[in-house]
């Protein structure tokens, strides 16, 4: 019996094909050296926030030991960003088909920095510009919530240059 060939679905590719989808969603209507800053951003954005819901899930487990998964020392003393809750990727991405996900991102940006003060001023914050498609913005959210990008599954990942800062 032949064997069925496995469609390259976002569920089943690898992390690789996934940023190059990532890529294709924004090519068509932008330069390359723009749409590499919105998919990188967005990427960043997703890492810290997978980084933040694997420590917050460590320590809602502790809480009868006096952990707070709400504190944000809890996180700097780990080396974890604090992703404040209009941040956190679950926020965009239950919003990720609203015409204003533009604007929710850069506010999601901006309150990482604000709460984050080792990476201030180096996150983008122009997702949004109304050059910047926000149906094809919604549908690249959707694309990267797909990629799991905890620190258990990218360990050593380099933050720092994902976020744009120090290259």
């Amino acid at each position: 019996m032949a064997k069925k060939k496995k469609q390259d679905t976002a569920a089943n590719i690898g992390f690789e094909a996934k940023l190059w989808l990532a890529a294709d969603k924004l090519r068509s209507n932008m330069d390359a050296a723009e749409y590499k800053h919105v998919v990188l951003g967005l990427i960043f954005l997703k890492y810290i926030s997978d980084s933040f819901v694997e420590k917050y899930q460590q320590l809602e487990a502790e809480v009868d030991a006096g952990a707070d998964p709400e504190d944000p020392d809890e996180y700097l003393a780990e080396n974890v960003f604090w992703v404040p809750k209009e941040a956190r990727w679950e926020h965009l991405q239950n919003k990720a088909k609203s015409p204003d996900i533009g604007k929710l991102v850069d506010d999601a940006m901006v309150a990482i920095e604000r709460d984050n003060k080792r990476i201030k001023g180096i996150l983008p914050k122009d997702y949004g510009r109304p050059a910047l498609d926000k149906q094809r913005l919604g549908e690249l959210i959707d694309l990267i919530s797909t990629i799991a990008l905890g620190d258990k599954e990218i360990s050593g990942f380099c933050v720092v240059g994902v976020a744009g800062g120090n290259e």
